[in-house]
C-alpha cells in the first residue's frame, strides 16, 4: 500500500540503503486520524512500537494527543519529543524503570494485578507528588482476531492482559481505567465485535472507570476502512459509560507513508539468479522472516510473472537472509536501485546491526516541492556504541 508515487523521487540524491518518508503522505494520515478524533470525541494517541520518527515529533503533536509507549525509552522519546500526552504500558514493570516512569508519564498501564499490588509504595509515594497521575490495567477480552499467532494478544496461552479469571476485583482502588489491545492491521468490523466481548466480560467494571483505552491495530488511515462505523461505536461507547476513549494507532500513522531504498551490490546464480543487496532481510526488515509477508518492491513482480527473476538477498552471513523471489522487465544491473514498499512503520524500529550491517539512512521527501533531506546517517561509532 503506497499513497506516494515513489518513482518521481531520483534515487541517486540519497545513500543507500535509506528509508524515505513522504512528510505529505505521513499528514495524510494525521488528518484523517485528527478527523476521527474530533467527530468521535476520542483521544488519538501515536504508538512509538509502530514508527518513532522522532523528527516528525512536533508535527505529530499538531494533530494527535500525545503518544503511547511499551518501555521507559519509548516512553522518554515521547516525553522528549512530541508534545503531548505520555502513556505507557509494558508486559512487566522492574522498579527501576517504573520508579522513572512515574516522575513524567501521564497513564501507567499495568499488564496484572500482582505489579499493580507489588508496587503500590512506589506507585502512592509518586501520586503524592504527582496528584495527577493515571493508573490502569491492561484486560484480555479472551476474543481473537488475528489470523497469525505471533500477532495475536488473544492467543490461547498469551501473556498479554488480564483475562476476567486472573483479575483480583478488590485491588481495584486507585485504577481509574481499562486497556485492551487485541487488533493487528483490522478494519472496523473486528473492533466492534471486540469491544461487545469486552463488555460482556468487563462491563460491570465500565461504569466505575473514567477512561477505556482501544489499543492499536486499527487500520483507520487504509482505503476502506469503516470510519462513520468506528465514530458512532466510539460516541456509543463513550455515552453509555460516561468514560473518556483512548486509540493507539501505530501502523495507520505512517502507513504508505515511507519506502526502503536499495542498492544491488552483486549478481550471481545458483539455480537461479541472485541478487545480493546492501539492504537485508534479517538486520532491516525482520517481519519478513517473522511471519508470512512479502515486501512489495516497486516494478517488480512474482517469481516468472515477468521475463527476469531473481532471488533478493541480504548481504549478511546468515543463509537465510533471504527477502524473496521477484521478476523484473529487464535484468538488474549492479548499482541499480530498488525501492521496497510501505517500509515506514514496523521496520525502521525493529532495524539490527547483525555482522555489523550499515543501519539506513533516514531521509524526508516532500512529494509535492521535491525537496528532500537526509535527517540521518549511520556510521560504525553506532555500531561501536551498542557494544563494549
Amino acid at each position: 500500500m503506497q499513497f506516494t508515487d515513489f518513482s518521481k523521487l531520483d534515487l541517486s540524491r540519497l545513500p543507500s540503503p535509506c528509508f524515505v518518508v513522504d512528510e505529505i503522505a505521513l499528514e495524510r494520515n494525521l488528518s484523517i486520524l485528527k478527523q476521527v478524533a474530533d467527530a468521535s470525541g476520542a483521544k488519538v494517541l501515536a504508538a512509538l512500537k509502530a514508527f518513532s520518527m522522532w523528527h516528525f515529533g512536533a508535527k505529530t503533536a499538531q494533530y494527535l494527543n500525545g503518544t503511547c509507549a511499551s518501555g521507559l525509552h519509548e516512553a522518554q522519546l515521547g516525553k522528549a519529543h512530541y508534545p503531548g500526552e505520555v502513556h505507557v504500558f509494558s508486559a512487566a514493570y522492574s522498579a527501576a524503570d517504573l520508579t522513572q516512569l512515574l516522575t513524567f508519564a501521564d497513564h501507567v498501564v499495568f499488564n496484572s494485578s500482582a505489579q499493580w499490588a507489588r508496587f503500590q509504595p512506589l506507585i502512592q509515594s509518586a501520586r503524592a507528588a504527582r496528584p495527577e497521575l493515571v493508573f490502569g490495567l491492561r484486560v484480555n477480552p479472551e476474543h481473537s482476531e488475528g489470523g497469525v499467532p505471533i500477532y495475536d494478544p488473544c492467543a490461547p496461552g498469551s501473556r498479554l492482559g488480564i483475562p476476567l479469571s486472573e483479575l483480583d476485583q478488590n485491588q481495584l482502588a486507585g485504577i481509574s481505567g481499562l486497556h485492551f489491545h487485541t487488533l493487528c492491521e483490522h478494519g472496523f468490523e473486528p473492533l466492534d465485535r471486540t469491544l461487545t466481548a469486552v463488555e460482556e466480560r468487563f462491563g460491570h467494571l465500565l461504569s466505575q472507570m473514567s477512561w477505556v483505552n482501544f489499543g492499536g491495530g486499527h487500520h483507520i488511515t487504509a482505503p476502506g476502512y469503516n470510519i462513520d462505523g468506528l465514530v458512532e461505536r466510539i460516541r456509543a461507547f463513550k455515552a453509555k459509560y460516561q468514560v473518556e476513549v483512548y486509540l493507539e494507532p501505530g501502523e495507520a500513522v505512517a502507513i504508505g507513508a515511507g519506502v526502503l531504498v536499495a542498492e544491488v551490490l552483486d549478481l550471481t546464480f545458483n539455480q537461479l539468479p541472485q541478487a545480493i543487496l546492501d539492504t537485508s532481510a534479517t538486520c532491516h526488515m525482520p517481519d519478513t522472516l517473522e511471519m508470512p509477508y512479502r515486501a512489495d518492491v516497486l516494478g517488480a513482480g512474482q517469481a516468472n510473472e515477468k521475463a527476469h527473476t531473481y532471488r533478493l538477498g541480504g548481504m549478511t552471513c546468515l543463509a537465510g537472509d533471504v527477502i524473496g523471489d521477484y521478476s523484473f522487465d529487464q535484468p538488474l544491473q549492479l548499482g541499480q536501485r530498488l525501492i521496497f514498499e510501505d517500509m515506514a512503520h514496523y521496520t525502521m524500529v525493529k532495524t539490527s546491526t547483525f555482522n555489523g550491517t550499515r543501519l539506513p539512512a533516514l531521509a524526508v521527501w516532500n512529494s509535492v516541492t521535491d525537496r528532500l533531506e537526509v535527517v540521518k546517517e549511520f556510521s560504525f561509532v553506532d555500531f561501536e556504541n551498542r557494544l563494549s
